[in-house]
């Protein structure tokens, strides 16, 4: 699997996820549903963010290299 590959599951998981939790949120919404959301998916959500920019940044780094070298 490529990074862009990889970077594109990652994304739509995090999508899926935040999707699924809106949806769940609608239904389930207390202190531990707050706590559960603040202290897990805003931080997952945010590093996977971050994941994602440096998975880009590889990405043009591995193409810069394949021309480089000629590829």
């Amino acid at each position: 699997m490529g990074v862009y590959e990889g970077r594109g599951q990652i994304a739509k998981g995090i999508k899926e996820l935040m999707t699924r939790w809106g949806e769940t949120k609608r239904d389930w919404d207390d202190v531990m549903s707050e706590a559960l959301e603040r202290d897990h998916l805003i931080p997952l959500e945010s590093d996977a963010r971050n994941a994602l920019g440096a998975m880009e940044h590889i990405a043009q780094i591995l193409s810069q290299v394949k021309r480089d070298c000629g590829e």
